[in-house]
This record gives structure tokens, sequence and C-alpha cells, in this order.
């Protein structure tokens, strides 16, 4: 049971060849398609991209308007009481928008489950290519457009998802309108179903780091252990220093108090003698 289930997708090399098809992880790719999930998600992807900035100014805010532009009885003409009014040409907006956040939250589980119908969704349709690795050792789009010639995909909108960071790789298609480039862990909902066809490197789905994004890792690591020791030390030594300085004053007032104390209580040996006599 578990082998018929197995869904199966085109793979090529590095190179654009085709190879044998390769079964996607059982796990990801088990055939559940959850359309309200996927719909809410991608909802609230678009929502989120919205800045709200529309802005209008109701008839407090807008200058002037002070004064009754003319008096109430008299005229022969209708009553008004301010030139900002909403009815007049230059005044208030009455119920206009004001700038607002038109973000919505999704949950976790629900963004999860959207993104495993989308690409269950795109995996029926045998819109999944498996590619063994993206190999540029430059950005070149030339060699990126040539690449998509050979998959079969240049009229095509392409997703590509890269195992982990690669710069190479997201600046060959990046002037290329129909082809975006992300890492695997970093994709939506919302660009999975915007694709008609979605290249997946074979790593990210077996859940393997490549080694540019490993090397980056360290050093992201080693550079936020660096900069904590170096606040660190600055932190620990500012106040150790401050506390020594305050201790070193300290210590020298006490010495120079107790000093003329100490010499105003012992009498003078004349006073001495003179006391022994009267006694």
């Amino acid at each position: 049971m578990a082998d018929e289930k197995t869904i199966q997708a085109k793979a090529y090399t590095s190179k654009g060849t085709s190879r044998d098809s390769v079964a996607l992880p059982g796990p990801l790719f088990d055939g559940t398609v959850h359309m309200p999930a996927m719909h809410q998600a991608v909802k609230a992807f678009l929502a989120n991209q919205r800045q709200g900035n529309a802005s209008t100014k109701i008839r407090k805010f807008v200058v002037g308007g002070n004064q009754k532009p003319w008096k109430q009885k008299g005229t022969g003409r209708a009553r008004a009481g301010s030139i900002r009014s909403p009815l007049w040409v230059g005044g208030g907006t009455a119920f206009g928008p004001t700038p607002r956040s038109y973000a919505q939250y999704v949950p976790r589980q629900v963004r999860a489950l959207a993104r495993k119908s989308a690409l269950n969704a795109r995996a029926r349709e045998d819109a999944i290519l498996v590619i063994d690795a993206f190999e540029f050792d430059s950005p070149k789009t030339k060699v990126m457009t040539a690449f998509l010639g050979r998959v079969g995909a240049n009229d095509k909108k392409v997703l590509v998802l890269t195992n982990g960071v690669k710069p190479n790789v997201f600046l060959s298609g990046r002037n290329l309108p129909n082809v975006h480039v992300m890492p695997y862990s970093d994709v939506s909902t919302y660009h999975i179903l915007w694709s008609d066809l979605v290249l997946i490197e074979e790593g990210a789905l077996n859940g393997e780091t490549s080694d540019e994004t490993a090397e980056a890792k360290t050093d992201v690591k080693a550079d936020k252990k660096a900069t904590k020791k170096a606040t660190g030390a600055k932190k620990t030594s500012a106040p150790k220093q401050e506390n020594k300085a305050k201790k070193a004053a300290a210590k020298a007032k006490a010495k120079s108090e107790k000093k003329p104390a100490a010499k105003a209580a012992k009498p003078a040996p004349s006073a001495k003698r003179e006391g022994k006599k009267e006694k």
C-alpha cells in the first residue's frame, strides 16, 4: 500500500539532462489537498503585502473654515457654518480612509497544511521536477535560461527552490520575469500556486543542508560569539574599573579622616605631667 501511494516526479541532473524519476517523500507528498487552508494562506499573504497608507482628512483637520461664511438669516442662501464642510469643494472627507494595518494572522499548523496541499496539487499535475543540484560558478542569466530550456520551462512561470541560500542561483534568475528563486525553507503557498512549474533541489527534499548554507551559518554563529564576547568584556571591565576607583577613593577618604582624629585624641606629654602634679 505504501508503494502505491508514493508520488513519482521527473528528475534532472545539474546540467539539465533527464534521468530516472524519483519518489517524493511520503510524509509531505501524501496526496492531501485542503482548499480552505490554501485559500486562507493566499488571502493572508496578499493582505500582508498591503501598506495601508491611504489617508484623508476629516473636516477638523482641514485648514481654514473657523469663521461662519455668512450670517444665518437674511441672505436667502442655505445655512452654512464652515467652508470646510464635506458638502463644500475643498472641504473635509466624510468616512474617508485612514492609515491602518491589513495584516492577517494564520496559525502555524494551517500554514503548514496549506503549503503541503499546494505541493501535492502541483505533484498531481506533474509540475514538480527534482534537480540533483544547482551548480552556478558565477551569476549568469544566460546559464539559467539555457538550463530552463533544457528542462522545458521557457514559456512557464518557474519557481526554483534551492537547498539553502545560493546567491549565484538567485542572481542568475533575478532578471527573468517568469522565474522566482528562493530557498526551499522559505517557500509559501502563494509562490507555489503562482508557478506553473516547481524545480526543487534534491538535497532540500531530503533535508540536507548545502555547504554554502552551512558555511554561512557557521560564519554567523562565529560573528555572534565574537560580538557577545566583545560586548561582555566591555560590560564587565567597565563596572570593575568603576568599582575599583570607588573603593580606592573611599579608602583614601577614610584614611584622611582617621589620621587627624587620632592625633587630637592623644594628649600632649606636658598636659599629662601637669595633671599628675595637681593630683
